[in-house]
């Protein structure tokens, strides 16, 4: 009998889920780390814009492949209807990597809150140092019990986990709206500092490339829809409305906290001054002590919802894995209470364990997987709409799957090819091709079954029928 997965999810969950998983801790670092001191604000509205626009063109294709296959595992199950096992398993292998690193990335920014807000609160029982990142104990501990209790929700049930997340997602949302308006009518607001960063003068195409080089990360959340369409509990085809809204929804955060620092900082001001959160710098001294705390909210909010997020969406993918018997079926068993895919959750966990103890410098060498993990996604996503939209004559399908496939080969180029504007550091080309032989070598020793299943047979398994 193929196991199941309840449908507990409504409207609401999955839009929460989504934008939850999108607005993680980046929205509120990149700013001051990268948008304004490197990149430019005018070329990161461009890239980031752009990178929206190219998304929601690439929403499309999941939109329609959706509506078509509401099960679990998303790209995984689109990539087998078109192109078979083999490209099944490279697409979900390297997606569900790409969902895990995020987890725990969320999880070591609990210490940039407490940073802020607290001031050497968790600075406490130095351990080592790693790529000159120092490794707290309280720092690594506070990850890890947040690991633990995340991973706990969501055996306990999708209905706790999810109505969690919306509650979250709405509370980060409404913070920084609440922000933005409190912000263009403050009395004393001056543009002049602001309106510095749009010289058109300053735009670089370079730059500009390099911010959409990173759209697959930044806006990877989305596609955390298809992960629980087998939990929906409305019609698959309202699912695209949802994630192209939070798409932009993205878009407007990221574009509200970057006006906000940009309005107090310039370039030369976070090159030579010692500023650990630029954002949080800028919202203290125009909001004050309670300003910046609103923003220390919001961002523990953002984390919250990052990690739950991408809780639910990587143990879906390691269960429709595990149900198709590509991997080993134990992570397809489900809890007997909540039937939620525990042993994935369990994984996922304990690979995320791993991550607080070795500090965030060798994490983000892992993240930049995320982005070419998303990238894989979206281009065997687009191919997949291109060839079942052909079948079906669908020519405007069939031309988002060709500029879907178009943007991901992109992607991959602008991430993987050295002396490109996004190209990935050396300790990330060693990560990825850890990651890639150890795919190769599980796969040889326990993909027999999966190899040896006749189609029909495994096509039942992963789509249903």
């Amino acid at each position: 009998m193929k196991k199941q997965l309840d449908k507990n999810m409504g409207m609401l969950d999955v839009l929460s889920l989504a934008i939850g998983a999108i607005i993680g801790w980046g929205a509120f670092v990149l700013p001051g780390d990268l948008f304004i001191r490197d990149t430019g604000v005018v070329n990161t509205f461009i890239g980031m814009s752009l990178g929206a626009m190219i998304m929601i063109i690439i929403e499309k294709n999941y939109g329609f492949l959706l509506s078509k296959d509401a099960v679990a595992g998303g790209e995984y199950a689109f990539t087998f209807k078109s192109f078979g096992r083999k490209h099944a398993i490279i697409c979900g292998w390297f997606l569900s990597f790409a969902y895990i690193c995020i987890v725990p990335l969320n999880a070591t920014a609990l210490a940039l809150v407490a940073k802020t807000m607290f001031p050497g609160l968790l600075e406490k029982g130095l351990l080592y140092s790693i790529a000159g990142y120092n490794i707290y104990f309280a720092e690594a501990m506070t990850a890890t019990v947040a690991l633990v209790i995340f991973a706990w929700m969501n055996i306990k049930g999708v209905k706790m986990a999810s109505k969690f997340q919306t509650i979250m997602t709405l509370a980060l949302v409404g913070i920084i709206l609440y922000m933005a308006g409190f912000f263009m009518t403050k009395p004393d607001f001056s543009m002049e500092l602001m309106v510095g960063h749009f010289d058109t003068s300053l735009i670089n195409v370079g730059n500009i490339l390099r911010i959409v080089a990173i759209a697959p990360w930044a806006y990877i959340g989305f596609d955390c829809i298809p992960q629980v369409a087998e939990e929906f509990n409305f019609e698959a085809k309202k699912a695209s409305h949802l994630a192209v809204a939070s798409i932009i929804a993205g878009l407007v955060i990221y574009s509200i906290l970057t006006v906000i620092t940009s309005s107090v900082y310039t370039k030369e001001m976070l090159l030579t001054g010692n500023i650990n959160w630029a954002t949080g710098s800028a919202i203290e001294i125009l909001f004050g002590k309670a300003g910046l705390y609103s923003l220390g909210l919001s961002l523990l909010m953002a984390i919250i919802a990052g990690i739950n997020g991408f809780y639910m969406a990587s143990s879906r993918l390691i269960f429709s894995m595990a149900r198709a018997k590509a991997i080993p079926s134990w992570f397809e068993e489900l809890d007997e209470k909540s039937n939620t895919p525990k042993n994935a959750i369990i994984f996922v966990m304990l690979m995320s364990l791993i991550a607080p103890w070795m500090g965030r410098k060798v994490l983000l060498w892992i993240v930049d997987m995320s982005s070419i993990g998303a990238a894989i996604g979206y281009l065997y996503t687009s191919l997949s709409a291109y060839v079942q939209a052909k079948k079906e004559g669908n020519k405007f399908i069939q031309g988002t799957g060709i500029f879907g496939g178009i943007a991901g080969v992109c992607f991959i180029m602008l991430l993987l090819v050295p002396g490109m504007p996004g190209a990935i550091s050396l300790p990330s080309y060693i990560v990825l091709i850890i990651w890639s032989l150890l795919g190769v070598l599980l796969y040889g020793k326990f993909g027999e079954k999966y190899r040896s299943l006749d189609h029909s047979h495994l096509s039942y398994l992963i789509l249903g029928r």
